[in-house]
């Protein structure tokens, strides 16, 4: 099992709590990320939130901003969070 610090968790869920996204991205090395997903749409009366937490290889989108960063000769792990916000469009 791969070890990872339990601080890089609790950054990556206040940064999607405290902006109130759809998913935050850290990248900890360029074959290992974690991410974690809100489960559902945020609203003002929730009292409660669920979040799914993915670690493991990159996924495509994932993989495809690793070249980037490696391209510009960025060093791992990356200090900043990849905020993702979803953009939800009212039914007609």
């Amino acid at each position: 099992m791969i070890e990872i610090d339990q601080r890089l968790f609790a950054d990556v869920a206040a940064a999607i709590i405290s902006n109130n996204a759809y998913q935050a991205v850290k990248y900890v090395s360029p074959k290992l990320t974690l991410k974690i997903t809100r489960q559902h749409k945020a609203k003002s009366r929730d009292t409660r939130a669920t979040f799914i937490v993915t670690m493991g290889r990159p996924a495509f989108r994932e993989a495809a901003r690793i070249k980037q960063y490696q391209k510009s000769g960025v060093a791992f792990p990356i200090r900043n969070i990849e905020i993702r916000f979803k953009d939800y469009k009212k039914k007609k």
